[in-house]
């Protein structure tokens, strides 16, 4: 790995959007035909704008639901001691416009930044065998692919959702699931615009697409675009006005009620389509739209498919529960901008630099806890490669070893709470999140432990593959180390002591959870400074210790609270997340690395990453919608009942199955 590449430059979000577009918005070749060109240039800029301003959405996401938090405790602290009346007349206590505003912010963020998203090339692809073609073969696939499935999947979206936005604005609906109960027409406005730039984006798309196959390809494709647009326009009017074209009725007959083949048995084909369509290498969740569509149609009829596709989009959009998704990677990405990865893996590194091993210890105890700062897999993956590979590779480390070590450690995020993937998760099996989040601690802990002991057992038995540091490597310290690394390490176990203390009883006065676990905090620093200037009998804390503090003992104060007001009950997943987002926002303050750029920069990766998981939660939904009224989860569960297998050999199936499907898909798709 190249020595002149710097952490900071890093993007946390590279290891999760292997797509992303390098070139600049409205960026196009000098060759590309003259009348594209412009086209291009406007929609590009026309998303990049939408983008640039929809992620500020998530300032006041942050500042509505941490104002809800602080609220709602201290009427709570005030009330235990007496002093409800002065709570009142604050204005403190339970707000109830908090819930409806963060879920509907949470959804217009994803929806309204689709198109941003498909700009800038984030959307998922099962890419293994499409990133094998050559650019042209790529190029004809995508081309074709936008005009069979993308344009007129997004055209009948944006329809559809138009309606429904139309008929919540003229009803003046109103939420039914919440006392404030507010009308749902403008963040349900964020629908029909969502889907209407992801249709304009598809044009810069398809004019990208043919620019890169050729000029002799591209010309085919060119001619037939004007029959295209035909056919495309009589199909749409046949769905949505079978009355008044001829094709209507055909439509109907072809994909109506009364067909000859089962219900159950056209899932099947839509699920062999399904996959044969994600491995051609297109964006899955414009896939899995049209198929909805398509399958719902000749299952059923083209208006259940269409109630299906905004009903579930909706439910999405309005999920309390996923409003957590975008302010937990938020809060990774401005702790990562902080910069305590690095303080805390240079800490570790020279505070086991005596150990065999000890940059596989650096590299798995940061992994660790920064997947629970990041909660997404891979996040730490790219700046620990780039921060261990020097020392490493000085120091003699094996190659393999220390490059599985790194992406293991980087695959923790996904399993460790706060985990993204457990917050999808949770909606979709209809568990509750916070269970899944108890269910998940000891395991992922365990894996991180089971790497560790895998990692110094291989240098165990060949010490070449993980050397002792040099000793011009390793750090100063006083003669009595071994006495200095017992005490931290004490120290460090009775805070996690008092953490736990707090968040099971407070400590029986208000806000004890808090300050206890500060106090110490406080009186570690203290002594710290005291034997750093007496140093009695030569015993003195030498400075990685400080460094390791300043990595560890912030980000894991705030990992903590968050992780444990939603395992106390004290808060929900989308509340400890608005509060962990806040409390990092803090710590790049206290840190001096905290600037404007750099906090629009982290809204706007916080961002994509938010608008992939969220659309494919949205999209699957649809798809498994549809699916599921045609029956055919209900026979493979019958079938499956019928062959009489045990539990666990039907875990071991599922595990299997899960094991090849994480060869070509990401995560997102498998869960979903």
């Amino acid at each position: 790995m190249s020595d002149d590449v710097a952490a900071e430059k890093l993007d946390i979000t590279d290891e999760l959007i292997a797509e992303r577009r390098a070139g600049r918005p409205g960026e196009t070749p000098d060759d590309m035909r003259a009348w594209m060109r412009p086209i291009v240039y406007v929609v590009d800029n026309l998303n990049l704008w939408a983008g640039r301003i929809i992620c500020l959405l998530m300032l006041p996401l942050i500042l509505a639901i941490v104002y809800e938090v602080f609220s709602r405790n201290m009427f709570a602290i005030l009330s235990q001691n007496g002093m409800s009346e002065t709570a009142i007349a604050w204005g403190f206590g339970p707000t109830l416009w908090v819930y409806d505003v963060s879920r509907m912010l949470g959804g217009v963020l994803f929806m309204a930044a689709a198109g941003y998203a498909l700009m800038r090339g984030v959307h998922i692809r099962a890419d293994f065998l499409y990133r094998g073609w050559s650019h042209k073969t790529q190029a004809t696939v995508d081309a074709t692919l936008y005009m069979a499935l993308y344009i007129p999947a997004m055209l009948f979206f944006t329809w559809v959702s138009a309606e429904y936005w139309l008929k919540a604005f003229l009803t003046g609906e109103q939420a039914s699931d919440s006392t404030w109960a507010p009308i749902l027409w403008p963040a349900r406005l964020a629908m029909p615009v969502g889907a209407f730039l992801l249709l304009l984006q598809g044009f810069p798309e398809l004019f990208r697409a043919l620019h890169q196959m050729g000029e002799k390809r591209a010309q085919k494709f060119i001619r037939f675009l004007p029959v295209y647009a035909v056919i495309l326009a009589i199909v749409t009017a046949g769905v949505f006005f079978p009355d008044v074209v001829p094709l209507g009725d055909f439509w109907n007959g072809i994909f109506g009620e009364g067909q000859s083949v089962s219900k159950p048995t056209i899932g099947l084909i839509m699920l062999a389509v399904m996959l044969f369509a994600i491995f051609l290498g297109f964006p899955i969740s414009f896939t899995l739209i049209f198929l909805g569509f398509v399958f719902g149609t000749w299952g059923a009829n083209f208006k259940l498919a269409t109630f299906l596709m905004t009903l579930q989009t909706n439910s999405v959009m309005l999920s309390d529960q996923l409003v957590a998704v975008p302010l937990f990677i938020f809060m990774g990405i401005v702790m990562e901008q902080a910069g305590l990865m690095e303080r805390l893996f240079q800490a570790v590194q020279m505070m086991m630099s005596r150990t065999r091993g000890s940059l596989f210890i650096a590299v798995l105890f940061v992994s660790t806890i920064f997947a629970a700062a990041t909660g997404i897999v891979g996040a730490s993956v790219t700046i620990l490669g780039i921060m261990a590979a020097r020392t490493m590779n000085k120091s003699g480390y094996n190659v393999r070893l220390a490059a599985g070590t790194i992406t293991a450690g980087g695959t923790l995020g996904i399993l460790i709470p706060p985990s993204i993937m457990l917050i999808v998760m949770g909606p979709v099996l209809e568990v509750p999140v916070t269970d899944l989040f108890r269910a998940a601690i000891v395991p992922g802990v365990m894996l991180a432990f089971l790497y560790l002991v895998y990692a110094l057992g291989r240098c165990w038995l060949d010490p070449d593959m993980g050397p002792i540091l040099s000793v011009e490597d390793q750090p100063e310290t006083s003669r009595f180390y071994l006495l200095e690394v017992v005490l931290v390490m004490a120290s460090l176990i009775f805070l996690i002591w008092l953490i736990t203390r707090g968040i099971t009883d407070g400590f029986g006065f208000p806000l004890g959870a808090l300050v206890v676990p500060l106090a110490w905090i406080g009186a570690m620093y203290l002594a710290y400074t005291v034997l750093d200037r007496a140093r009695p009998g030569g015993f003195y804390f030498a400075p990685l210790w400080y460094e390791f503090f300043m990595g560890l003992v912030p980000p894991t104060v705030l990992i903590a609270f968050a992780l444990g007001s939603i395992l106390a009950g004290w808060a929900t997943p989308a509340e400890a997340s608005a509060c962990g987002a806040f409390g990092a926002v803090l710590l790049s303050v206290l840190y001096r690395k905290f600037t404007i750029p750099g906090l629009y920069d982290a809204l706007i990766k916080s961002l994509e990453i938010t608008v992939l998981i969220m659309f494919l939660v949205a999209a699957s939904n649809f798809f498994g919608a549809v699916f599921s009224n045609l029956g055919t989860p209900k026979m493979l569960t019958e079938l499956l009942l019928s062959l009489d297998m045990s539990p666990v050999l039907v875990l071991i199936l599922i595990m299997a199955l899960i094991f090849l499907l994480g060869w070509p898909l990401e995560w997102v798709p498998i869960v979903l």
